[in-house]
Formats: C-alpha cells, sequence, structure tokens
C-alpha cells in the first residue's frame, strides 16, 4: 500500500510558468548582435553559477550582456525586462495547485535565480499559501544535487515516501526518485491530474 502523500513538492519553470528559452536567446541576440546559437552555448556555462546565486546582481547582468554580444552592459531596468521576457503563466495549472493548499503541504523546489523570481513571484499569488519555498539562489545549492532535496524534504518535516515530486528536466526526477521521493515528470496540466490521482489526490 502506498503510504499516504502528506507534501507536494512542485518545479516552478514549465511547471507553474512557462518559460521558453529560445525567446529570451532571441530578444538577446537582437540586442547583442550574437547569433542564438552562440548565446545558448553561452548561457550553458552560466547556467549553474546563476542558479546557486554564485553570480548575481551587476555580475550576472555584465555576464549575460556579454553573452549576447555585447562588451557594454545594458541598464539595470531595461536588462530586468529581457531577461524576464521569456516567461508566461501556466493558467491551467494554478486552479489544481490551489485545491491542493490546505490539504497537503505545498512546496515550491526551483533553481531560480534573484531577478526571475522578483519578476515571477508577484505572477503568482498562490505562492503566498505554499508551505515552503525552496529557492536555489537562496541556499547556494542547485538540482539535481541531492542535497538540494533532501534540505525540501528537512524543511517540510516529512519522510521521502510522504511526498511526491513534480518536474519537467527528467535527470532531476530520476534524483528525487533515488531518495525515495514519488518523482513524476511534469508535461502537461492533465497528466498532472492523473498523476495525483495515481498518488490518491483528486483535484
Amino acid at each position: 500500500m502506498v503510504t499516504r502523500i502528506q507534501a507536494v513538492v512542485l518545479d516552478l519553470g514549465n511547471v507553474l510558468v512557462f518559460h521558453d528559452d529560445l525567446v529570451l536567446f532571441q530578444r538577446m541576440s537582437a540586442w547583442g548582435g550574437a547569433d542564438t546559437e552562440r548565446i545558448r552555448q553561452g548561457m550553458l556555462g552560466l547556467w549553474d553559477s546563476i542558479n546557486r546565486g554564485d553570480l548575481a546582481g551587476d555580475d550576472l547582468r555584465h555576464a549575460v550582456c556579454r553573452a549576447a554580444g555585447s562588451a557594454i552592459p545594458m541598464n539595470a531596468e531595461p536588462f530586468f525586462a529581457l531577461w524576464n521576457c521569456h516567461f508566461r503563466v501556466h493558467g491551467e495549472i494554478l486552479p489544481m495547485v490551489e485545491s491542493l493548499t490546505g490539504r497537503v503541504k505545498v512546496v515550491l523546489l526551483s533553481n531560480v535565480n534573484d531577478l526571475h523570481w522578483r519578476f515571477v513571484q508577484p505572477l503568482i499569488p498562490q505562492l503566498e499559501r505554499f508551505d515552503d519555498l525552496v529557492l536555489s539562489y537562496q541556499l547556494r545549492m542547485a538540482k539535481p544535487d541531492p542535497e538540494i532535496f533532501q534540505t525540501a524534504l528537512a524543511r517540510s518535516g516529512l519522510r521521502a515516501e510522504e511526498t511526491a515530486y513534480f518536474d519537467d528536466v527528467p535527470r532531476y526526477v530520476e534524483v528525487a526518485a533515488a531518495l525515495g521521493i514519488h518523482a513524476r515528470v511534469f508535461t502537461d496540466a492533465p497528466a498532472f491530474r492523473a498523476q495525483l490521482a495515481e498518488l490518491g489526490i483528486v483535484v
């Protein structure tokens, strides 16, 4: 018999909000002049430091502008708009998330940087009702490190077998599953509803 699920842990990107990196890279290219593939490759070497909060503030802005092809950084205000141009709220999922609050603990576990978080948080009022927000840049650790999953469990006060986790990145799901968490790859809202039902949660 499956242990009753006491907590649902959710990723942010491509779960609660969509993020289209190609849109971001195209905007970066239009401003800085580098082609999108060069930008994509350049950003690959930056994301982990960005997510861990090691690259933040002006240093982040300068590094991203260099990846876009410009030695002269964009001013902070237009950069904030560019850096967040690729987000779109996943409206179909939010009522399901709303229905979870108060029934089980609901926790956010996200690889995110301070500027993205500052933009996205006001777009999702349901976050105010979450039991915890486990954010990589605040902890200086990031998925797929097992430590960040263990931190989320410890802060929720629950065992792995009592916890469900949803993420769109299979590698992260595998790490969570290896810790004994009921981890599922998130694809879309109907599949999420079905996965919750399999775990005994009807939304």
